[in-house]
Order: structure tokens, then C-alpha cells, then sequence
């Protein structure tokens, strides 16, 4: 059964607790006992324009109920619109995976989905701007107070009439109860968005076919609304010039106003082709592009972070320190935004290079960065320094993702004899991890040539120190660890560190030739490596060998982990479900006791590094 009909067949508590994963008796307990009201922290944020936004965030169970909510309605809306358009973009399995989901512009031949693009699955602010390039007029309109107007009755209501829903009364009351606080839909909560989004498509509908009525085209993106056009004026249905300023035309004020909402008179504005037109914070005139003054002022606080270890960002009018968070998010909005155009050129510049292929291309295959752009560039610098120079623990580098769970899990069940890797869980403090694992993806292998496997790893030694000394920053605080297989794996990454002038092996001893019998190898300033113990007759060792044959032996679905190698992959257990399944949601009974031996080794890397830096 999808999650629709089984949400609409729900009849009691316990038959929504059921859906949302949760116990009926965690279900009464949160929501009669311990109460809604009760599980809130509120805060306040600075807005991009000044001003101060006001967070309701839940904690404990009830934001473990709003999350599961916000997903379970995610699940419905994806089945409402696979039924109203089976042949979109959006329902396509190819487009499941997209970052950005390439939404056709008005013209299209196939029907889309795209009149709400905020908080939505495949779409975002970039799809919103894409609907209205290179329009001749584009007016914007600012929905007032916009969570505030959806009260516990509106929200219950909607759930108990709307077509596509028509939810027994109490499974509508126990959402809405889940969702409101104070009488409204809280901003800081998970499932706010989705139930506005859901409560609002009507609004859409309305607008949207005045829109089409006029030759225009119609988006939202929350609270803020978007018309534009290719004719010559807009349409005064649609807004109106009143005393050098527009204003919204009477039709759509209407709709705007049935609906339960009102507008932002502020916030309202018409922009012309030949000036900067914006929607939704991107310029719209000829592709979706961030702001001029806005890149040149993050490529400033990026210089100032690599030359001094420190930035200044303004906020509320005033000058503060700088948040390396904040500005590696807005790195990251802007790299969103490039990577987006750059796969509308297609193959002109794939940032899917794969190494091997780009090095044919190139003469010199030891430099790639030829094809990052002067903002790629820079986050590429940002990115490393971020991860290994200005790092605020211990970075790990391992072979791949199943490397890190395994780590990870090994320090969490041994945190209490290795305290410079985590501290353990008491009654009265969480656990806390003390070094941070490298995580591979996509980006990271085109900004920083990092994909995990020996080839990229041998690499990034080779052009450490040369990434290293570009910064003039402070010294890094903490070591670079790089964890790999004694294998025949990582053959040609050993021999790159054995070629590097100046390397340390420990313990001293230890010659060049006997390398993979050390315990870690200093490279090169903050940069080390560290080999998994041999074994018996110094054999080679891969770190599934660290695990007890009971626990390697562990059935997930019928299936083993076969560590030899030739694993068949149709019935044995493969290195990622061994990982995922067994490794990370067994480790409290999981025996890691022989891993003792890996993570001595990586706190003598970091008790090495605190005496020489």
C-alpha cells in the first residue's frame, strides 16, 4: 500500500503512530503528557536584509514526530503528483538523484508541476529563478506574516476536506497537533513548510491560471510570489502602477486575500530587462546567477580567512567576527548555483571528469584544476583549508565511506580508553566525537580531486604541501591522518610517501624499505599516514580483518559478509550493507576489540603532531 491510502485508511492514534514509526504510547505520551507547548525552544536569527526572525524549534520527541510528519506528507505529495503527471520530469527515476531538477520553462509540451518550488522535493530556489529568465517584466510579491496565517482549525480543516487527503477527524486533529504551536505553524519546524506548501497549492491553482490567462508565468517559493512576462507592460489584473510604484492588480489581491493571507505592501516590486532582475535572491536576466557584490564580498572574507586565519562579516549593521559555518554555506549556494549552469552546457565542461579519462586529456596529469572556474577556485581553497589547514580536529582520510563507519563505530564503543578520539556518554554529558572523517561525494572530487581509493589519495599527497603553503594563516592546530589497508590497495600511495624528501617513520627504527611495518609516517607538516597493523608473519591486513569472524559472520536478510576475494555479490553481503546494516546499527554489541590497535595509532599521531607544532 503507497503512503497516501495508507494515511487515508488510518482511523486511530495508534494507526497514524504505526505510519509515522513510532509507539501509540510515545505518540500519547509527547503529545497529552509531556505536551507540544512544552517541547519548544524558541531563539531569535538575523534576516539577510536586517530585522530578526523568530525560531520555534521543537526538541526531544516531538521533533522526531515532526520529522517523520514532514517526510510521510513529502511521500504523499510525490504520489499526488505522479498521479496528476505521470509523464513530468519530476516523476522520472532519473531525476530522483538530480541535485537541481531542470524544470521546463513555460512552452513545455509536457505538462510540469512547478508552481511551488520552496521546501520541496527536486526543487529549490534555482528551479523557482529558471521559470523567469529572460522575462521582460518580472513582479514580485511578498505574502505577510506567512506561517502565522496557518492556524491548528486551517490546518485541521485542510486535512478533513481537501480532495486528496480526506482524513478521519481525529487523524486531522493529532496532525495538527503535532504541527502547531501557540495556534500557528511554527517557523523552525520540520513539517511547517510541507502543510503551508499543502494548504497554499489552492492559492497557487487560482493565481497561476490568472497568470496563463495573461500570458504570464506563476511561481512560489513560500511566501514569496513571482509573476513575469515577455509582453511589453503587465497586465493590470496582474499589477498596476500606482503613483511610480506597482502595486498587485485587484484579481490577484483578491485570491491573495480569500485565501487567508495578505501582502506585504513593502516588499513589492516590478523589475525591468534592462536592470537587474531578481527572484528569490538570483539574478534572472539571462540565467540563474548569485548577486556581483555578493560573490565579491564572500571572495573577500575568503582571502582574509586564508591570510590571517580570521574574517569580518556585518550583521544587524554591525561588524563581527566571522562564522566559517556561514561562510562556507554561502561557498556553498554559490557553488549550487554554478554547478547548475554548468550542467545545463552539458559535456563543455563536465564536472564529472573521471580521473583517469581527464588525465589523457591533458598533457600534465598531475594538474586537473584547469577546468575549475576563478569561484571554484576559490571554494576549492576554502575547502581545504577548511578540512586540513585551518581544521578544528583531527582530520581522517580513509579509502571510502564503509572505512568511516567502521572508525566511527570502533571510537564510539571504545571512547572511554581513547580520549583524545571521543568522549564517552555519562548521565550527565552526550558523546562527543574528537576528530572528523573526510566524506567523499561528487563536488569534492572535482573541487579537491578527493574521491576516496589509492589513486586520489596518492595524489593528494603529491600536491599537499604545494595546497599547504599557499595559505599565510596560523599554523594548523591539528594533524591530517590518512588511514588506509595494508594491502596491496593503496601500492602506489605508499610508494609516493616513500619519494617524499623529509618523511619521519615511527618507530624510530623503522627503515624506508620496512614502511608498512611502522606505526604512522609523518609526510609533511600536519599531513601523516597511517597502515593497519600487519598480521601473523607480516601478512597483509584490510581493516575488515579487525573483526571478530562471529561478527564478520553476523546475517543481514539472509546474508553473510565473505571477506575473501572473490565475493559473490548475489549471496553474500557486500562491503556497504556489512557497514551499514551490521557495523553501524549493531556496534553497542558489535566486538572491536582487536581495533584497539588501529586507533593507538592515531592517537600517537596526534600526541606526535601536539609536540612539534
Amino acid at each position: 500500500m503507497n503512503r497516501l491510502l495508507l494515511l487515508k485508511s488510518a482511523k486511530t492514534k495508534p494507526d497514524l503512530a504505526r505510519i509515522l514509526g513510532v509507539k501509540p504510547s510515545a505518540l500519547t505520551h509527547c503529545l497529552y503528557i509531556v505536551k507540544p507547548e512544552n517541547q519548544y525552544v524558541q531563539f531569535e536569527i538575523p534576516k539577510r536584509n536586517g530585522g530578526k526572525r523568530f525560531i520555534s524549534a521543537p526538541s526531544g520527541m516531538l521533533k522526531t514526530l515532526q520529522s517523520s510528519l514532514s517526510d510521510l506528507l513529502l511521500d504523499c505529495l510525490d504520489e499526488i503528483i505522479f498521479l496528476k503527471f505521470p509523464d513530468s520530469e519530476i516523476t522520472r527515476p532519473k531525476a530522483k538523484n538530480s541535485l537541481f531538477l531542470k524544470v521546463k520553462c513555460s512552452g513545455s509540451e509536457t505538462k510540469q508541476p512547478s508552481l511551488s518550488h520552496g521546501f520541496e522535493r527536486k526543487r529549490s530556489i534555482i528551479t523557482n529563478a529558471m521559470m523567469h529568465l529572460g522575462k521582460k517584466h518580472v513582479f514580485n510579491i511578498d505574502l505577510e506574516n506567512f506561517f502565522s496565517s496557518f492556524n491548528f482549525g486551517r490546518v485541521r480543516g485542510f486535512f478533513i476536506k481537501n480532495g486528496n487527503f480526506l482524513l478521519e477527524p481525529e487523524i486531522a486533529t493529532v496532525i495538527a497537533k503535532i504541527a502547531c504551536y501557540n495556534n500557528e505553524l511554527p517557523q523552525g519546524s520540520p513539517c511547517s513548510p510541507v502543510i503551508s506548501n499543502l494548504i497554499t497549492h489552492a492559492l497557487d491553482i487560482k493565481l497561476a491560471a490568472v497568470a496563463a490567462k495573461h500570458s504570464c508565468t506563476y511561481t512560489r517559493y513560500a511566501d514569496d510570489i513571482t509573476f513575469s512576462t515577455r509582453k511589453e507592460s503587465l497586465p493590470s489584473s496582474i499589477a498596476k502602477s500606482d503613483n511610480h510604484t506597482f502595486v498587485a492588480g485587484k484579481v490577484i489581491r483578491n485570491e491573495i486575500v480569500r485565501s487567508g493571507f495578505s501582502i506585504n505592501e513593502s516588499k513589492t516590486r516590478n523589475q525591468y530587462k534592462d536592470s537587474r532582475q531578481e527572484v528569490t535572491g538570483l539574478v534572472v536576466n539571462k540565467k540563474p546567477n548569485t548577486k556581483k557584490e555578493y560573490w565579491r564580498l564572500v571572495r573577500a572574507q575568503c582571502n582574509h580567512l586564508f591570510n590571517t586565519g580570521e574574517f569580518k562579516e556585518t550583521i544587524n549593521g554591525a561588524e563581527v567576527s566571522g562564522n566559517i559555518h556561514r561562510l562556507e554555506g554561502k561557498l556553498t549556494f554559490i557553488d549550487q548555483v554554478d554547478h547548475y549552469n554548468r550542467l545545463r552546457q552539458g559535456e563543455k565542461l563536465n564536472p564529472k571528469y573521471h580521473l583517469k579519462k581527464d588525465a589523457i586529456r591533458k598533457s600534465n596529469p598531475s594538474i586537473r584544476r584547469y577546468l575549475h572556474t576563478s569561484r571554484e577556485t576559490t571554494f576549492s581553497k576554502f575547502l581545504f583549508y577548511r578540512w586540513f589547514y585551518g581544521n578544528t580536529k583531527p582530520t581522517i582520510l580513509t579509502e571510502g565511506q564503509t572505512d568511516n563507519i567502521y572508525l566511527k563505530s570502533a571510537i564510539w564503543k571504545l571512547a572511554a580508553n581513547f580520549p583524545k578520539l571521543a568522549t564517552g556518554k555519562s548521565a550527565t554529558e552526550p558523546y562527543k566525537a574528537l576528530t572528523r572523517f573526510f566524506k567523499y561525494n561528487e563536488r569534492t572530487r572535482y573541487l579537491l580531486e578527493l574521491f576516496g581509493g589509492g589513486d586520489y589519495l596518492r595524489d593528494f599527497v603529491d600536491n599537499y604541501k604545494e595546497l599547504f603553503n599557499a595559505y599565510k594563516a596560523p599554523k594548523p592546530s591539528h594533524p591530517v591522518i590518512i588511514f588506509v589497508d595494508n594491502d596491496s590497495g593503496p601500492n602506489n600511495l605508499i610508494n609516493k610517501v616513500k619519494r617524499v624528501k623529509g618523511i619521519e617513520i615511527f618507530p624510530a627504527g623503522v627503515g624506508l624499505a620496512d614502511i608498512r611495518q611502522s606505526e604512522f609516517v609523518h609526510i609533511f607538516c600536519n599531513l601523516y599516514l597511517v597502515l593497519t597493523p600487519q598480521g601473523a608473519g607480516s601478512s597483509e591486513t584490510d581493516i575488515e580483518y579487525f573483526f571478530s569472524d562471529a561478527d564478520r559472520l553476523r546475517e543481514h536478510k539472509g546474508k553473510r559478509f565473505n571477506t575473501v576475494a572473490d565475493r559473490d555479490e548475489v549471496n553474500d553481503l557486500s562491503k556497504e550493507a556489512f557497514a551499514t546494516h551490521i557495523v553501524k546499527t549493531q556496534k553497542g554489541i558489535i566486538d572491536f576489540s582487536r581495533f584497539t590497535h588501529l586507533l593507538e595509532r592515531i592517537e600517537k599521531v596526534i600526541d606526535h603532531y601536539n609536540s612539534i607544532k
